[in-house]
This record gives C-alpha cells, structure tokens and sequence, in this order.
C-alpha cells in the first residue's frame, strides 16, 4: 500500500506520540495533577494510572477529553492494571504513594504494601519494556533530624524517622542497587515540601495548612517553631520532573537531586510571620516538643549546576494569595470534603 503526504504526516504523528508518551503514576493526585496538565499543554501525551484513592476523581475533569490523554483507573501494585497503563509508554513518573508522615504513619501496612512493595514491583516491571526514563519522586523528608543548621546535600547521611520517609529510603536503596540490572534510565528526586494550589488541592501541608488556620480561625498552635524545612512550589515540582525527563540520559542517569531552592529553606515560625503580614490580628501560640523533630535546611545546587534548574515561585509571593483565596470563600467546602482536601484517611 502507497501512503499519500497526508497519511506520511498523520502516521509519523502517531508514531511520534507513541515515542513521547509519558506515563504519570499518581497523575490526579497533588503534583500528579498539576504535572499532567502541564505535560499536556507542552505538547506531551500522557497516560494516568490513578485509584482515586481520596476520591478526587476531578482533579483531572477539565482536561478528561484531551485527544493527548489516557486515563486508567486502576492500583499500581496490579499488574494487570499497570500493564494496560504502559502501552505506547517512553516515560515513566512514580508519584502515587500514601504521601505524607500522618498518613503512613496510621496505615503502615498499607503504607508498606504501596509505598515500599508496590514501587519495588513496579520498577522491575518496567524492565524489558522500551523505556526511555524513570523518575522517582522521594522525600527531603529522608533527612530527617540533621545535627547542624549547614545546607544538606545529597550525599548527606539519611536518616529517616518516620514510616513514609523509610519507605522512600528503602526504594532508593533499592533502585541504586539494581544500577547494572536495569535497562533504562532513572533518577531520584528528593523533593521538599510541596506548596501551591493544585486541581487537588492539599490543606494539610505546612504552608497551606497554617494559611487556612490563621485565615479562618484566627489563631493556630505551632510546636517546635525554630525546626528547619525546605518549601517547594507544585508547579516548581513539576518543573523539575520535566527538566529529568528533558535531559541527556548520562547527566540524570542513576542520579539523586534534591528539588526545591537554598531560598525556600524556612523555619516553621518564619513561615508564620510571612503569613501573619497579611493577616494582623491573627494570633499564633507556640510549644516545643512536637510529635514531627524533623529538622533540616537543603541545599539545592547540584541540581542547578547540573541541569540549569531554577524554581520560579516563592513563599512569601504564594501566601498573600492564598489567604486572599481563603478570606474570599474559595475552598469553603474544606470541612465537607476533608479527605479530598489532604491525606487525612482512606476510605475503601
């Protein structure tokens, strides 16, 4: 069979989308959300695999029938369920997770079965299939009690407290062991603590948490103010995703970076006193000896001299906004659909 110039076009568009089509494990999540449509507006297809764990099936309503988008409702620790989502597939992002230390913390089985078993699965699943990349998100959370207030890096020591973070660590442990095993490229990025809002948006995360406290209720309890923890916008975070995916092979290949900026390290009560700017007459109390001793400032570089990273948003741009937002009625419905708003439980 001959194939006129329009058919060549419309066969080599096809081939070409197959080759670009990036796979977003957890992609109506949080980040995943804001990654996909990101991905999408640079011309990307995307396929998501999602359970919808949170019930937060809109996430992804607004971009549903883009003609560049599949959408898979499925577990990633089914195999028959990420099967069907590699089809075509260049690109892989693991996102999906229980996120967070309150989260793994009370379900720690499960935590365990998704966060640990789940990715180990899905990384040797991924071999022998024509992937191009890996990117697996982690956690600045790995860093966990640092002994000095001096920029972390990321050869730093990990010392990871909680259920979360120690699963994170045993999935990089893994992934660098298998270096030689495994036929395709992969990067770790240990990212700091997400901002922003997001088609899922997550009011139990530092910045939005105590803008939504100080906003509604006026006055909120903060332990352990002087603890250190790098900030990172979600759009930033996606940012840098597509910055790995983007990249040369051998300058991400087998490679750790930490994602945020040396300028996003704050400390809790820093973090309050940009907040209270916007907001005079709230109050905030402060104690000491929380549950959550995490402290740690990271540094940022090696991702900016390797790969010519930059974060575009910052705190205290983002925090007038969101109390604005706030103040104004947006996300009024927080205490009728909290689990969509954060990762507070699960509901099977």
């Amino acid at each position: 069979m001959i194939l006129n110039t329009l058919q060549l076009a419309r066969w080599w568009e096809l081939m070409s989308e197959s080759l670009d089509r990036t796979l977003v494990v957890g992609g109506a999540g949080y980040v995943g959300s804001v990654l996909v449509k990101r991905l999408l507006r640079e011309g990307n297809c995307v396929t998501v695999l999602d359970n919808l764990l949170y019930n937060n099936d809109l996430s992804l309503h607004d971009v549903i029938d883009h003609p560049k988008l599949t959408f898979i409702n499925g577990d990633l620790r089914n195999i028959d369920d990420f099967s069907r989502s590699l089809t075509g597939i260049r690109n892989v992002v693991l996102l999906a997770a229980l996120v967070g230390d309150p989260i793994s913390k009370k379900y720690p089985d499960m935590a365990h079965s998704v966060n640990e078993e789940g990715a180990i699965a899905l990384i040797n699943n991924l071999n022998g299939k024509g992937i191009d990349k890996f990117v697996f998100l982690s956690t600045c959370s790995n860093y966990g009690l640092q002994d000095t207030d001096e920029l972390t890096t990321e050869t730093a020591e990990l010392k990871p407290l909680s259920v979360y973070a120690k699963n994170k660590v045993a999935v990089e442990e893994y992934l660098l062991s298998q270096e030689q095993n495994l036929d395709y490229c992969f990067t770790i990025l240990r990212c700091a603590t997400a901002f922003g809002t997001s088609g899922r948006m997550r009011f139990d995360l530092t910045v939005s948490e105590f803008c939504r406290e100080f906003t509604i209720n006026g006055s909120f309890l903060i332990y352990d103010e002087d603890t250190w923890r790098p900030y990172c916008h979600v759009e930033d975070i996606c940012k840098a995703i597509i910055t790995v995916l983007s990249a040369k092979s051998e300058l991400v290949n087998s490679e750790v970076f930490n994602v945020g900026s040396d300028s996003g390290n704050f400390t809790k009560k820093m973090v309050v006193e940009e907040i209270l700017k916007h907001l005079p007459d709230a109050v905030a109390h402060y104690k000491e000896d929380g549950f959550d001793p995490r402290n740690y400032r990271v540094s940022f570089h090696k991702i900016q001299n390797t790969l010519g990273f930059s974060c575009d948003y910052k705190v205290e741009d983002v925090i007038p906004k969101l109390v604005f937002a706030l103040s104004n009625g947006m996300f009024s419905d927080f205490e009728d659909r909290r689990n969509f708003y954060g990762n507070y439980e699960i509901i099977i």
